[in-house]
């Protein structure tokens, strides 16, 4: 199996509202017994989930078909204005705990480079 990570896209999320979002840890998936440490982090948001938990169950499910491990590292919301140029990422996830917004700004600041692209740990 040729599962690669850089093929999975780092960022994938709604064009414009506000909505939920989860930060993932991909893992390629070791055969049995043998350890690997190579991982990405990605970002998924999405307006139609209600839960942080339907967005990681989806992806998760779509990874784990195509030999990935992942695990979500937190979760909150995005507000995405694209009329104005602007992303900004911050709550938290009941479920998950607050993901770490910086790591998630970064990911997102590159796929939306012409964008100002904010965080905060406050607000829900």
């Amino acid at each position: 199996m040729a599962a690669d990570l850089a093929q999975i896209p780092d960022v994938d999320i709604d064009s414009d509202g506000v909505f939920k979002y989860v930060l993932i840890r991909v893992h390629l998936a070791p055969p049995s017994g043998d350890p690997t440490t190579e991982c990405k982090e990605i970002v998924r948001g999405y307006k139609w989930a209600e839960y942080h938990a339907d967005i990681y169950d989806k992806v998760s499910g779509e990874l784990q078909k195509n030999g990935y491990d992942c695990e979500c590292l937190g979760g909150g919301r995005i507000s995405h204005q694209s009329q104005n140029r602007k992303i900004h990422v911050y709550g938290y996830s009941m479920g998950y705990g607050r993901a770490q917004h910086s790591v998630s700004t970064e990911k997102i600041k590159a796929m939306y480079p012409d964008y100002e692209v904010t965080w905060a740990d406050d607000g829900y």
